[in-house]
């Protein structure tokens, strides 16, 4: 969607809200939804991102449009949102992409790859870019409408009982880590589990797995593996800028007056900003907490970095050479890549070489 676009339908929900509010909600019928999210209530600021969208859409049409939000397990498994919504079991679920790549391996480029985009970056392709078009293609395979709604921003590399010295620690390593970094990881000797966030600690405190991501400081400290691992790693160079996204089932969508598909899109934009913001205020102070519980906050050595990016293109050129839509998606992805990354290392990567090493 282009930008003119975009702020134009933005305009649209909000004067639905706003200068229309009466007369629209005195014209629009009552709709029931029910939202199956990937999230436990207690990551309040993912599981946010879903109410973020269900509260907008209710504040704009006046209560006339109610989506009521459910955790991960309440309907469905975590990792069934999109079965969920693809089969008409729920009207809506909120959820990361990558988590289905067994469906189609695209799915990963809706959330993030590794070495891929940042959340600005990322929002620019989806937006003003080819991306969120492509995508539209792939989600229309699974009888679903997609909205960005939500990104934590560069996560953290997770927490190891073991310190990580080389690429040789790796291996041997059970994690829980999904998409396509799970896949990288993998090529690096790692024994790879996808879990729900909700299913995480029980399986690092009993020892089925030796590591884990998530997201970041916030939902980190709130999920206590601090308690059982206390080498934290950074960057989670396979998130570097991870969209979540609203998805609605295609026939559910079709059935919606076009002011109300309207609200939806704008409350999506809504909580892809606003989740954004939360991590960004939350974060800071939370990994102070962590540091003063004794964590020890490690990069990554320089040799994982590059033998996790030397597989991970290695990788994506495989499955291009065997998927043809994948391939589409990717080389589009791959030449936004080139030149939004010669911008950033210009102005954005100055500013911050400059402010950041003062810390």
């Amino acid at each position: 969607m282009k930008r003119r676009e975009f702020i134009k339908k933005a305009a649209v929900g909000v004067a639905a809200s706003s200068t229309f509010g009466p007369v629209f909600a005195q014209t629009q019928k009552r709709i029931r939804w029910r939202m199956a999210t990937s999230w436990p209530k207690s990551l309040d600021t993912i599981y946010g991102g879903a109410l973020t969208v269900a509260e907008r859409v209710r504040a704009m049409t006046d209560g006339k449009f109610d989506i009521r939000v459910y955790a991960g397990g309440e309907i469905v498994p975590g990792l069934k949102v999109v079965d969920a919504v693809q089969q008409g079991t729920v009207e809506a679920g909120h959820t990361a992409a990558y988590y289905y790549i067994g469906k189609h391996p695209a799915f990963a480029f809706a959330t993030a790859v590794p070495f891929g985009f940042t959340y600005r970056e990322q929002n620019a392709w989806l937006y003003d870019g080819n991306g969120g078009k492509l995508l539209g293609e792939l989600f229309d395979q699974f009888n679903m409408v997609g909205f960005p709604a939500g990104n934590t921003g560069v996560q953290m590399g997770g927490w190891y009982r073991k310190p990580i010295n080389s690429v040789e620690d790796l291996k041997g390593l059970k994690m829980r880590i999904p998409g396509l970094g799970g896949k990288v990881m993998a090529r690096l000797g790692v024994t790879v589990q996808v879990l729900a966030g909700g299913d995480i600690f029980p399986a690092l405190e009993r020892g089925a797995i030796d590591a884990t991501e998530w997201v970041g400081p916030y939902d980190d400290e709130k999920l206590g593996f601090y308690k059982v691992a206390k080498y934290y790693y950074y960057p989670g160079w396979w998130e570097p800028g991870p969209t979540l996204h609203f998805f609605v089932n295609k026939d559910a969508w079709n059935r919606l007056p076009k002011e109300y598909k309207e609200v939806i899109k704008t409350a999506a934009a809504q909580a892809n900003l606003q989740m954004q913001v939360d991590y960004d205020y939350k974060n800071p102070q939370a990994l102070k907490r962590l540091l003063k519980r004794g964590v020890k906050l490690r990069k990554f050595p320089l040799d994982v970095m590059k033998a996790a990016e030397k597989e991970a293109f290695a990788l994506y050129d495989e499955i291009a050479a065997k998927d043809k839509f994948y391939r589409k998606v990717y080389e589009d992805w791959k030449a936004f890549r080139a030149d939004i990354n010669r911008w950033f290392a210009t102005a954005e990567l100055a500013m911050g070489q400059y402010l950041f090493a003062k810390l």
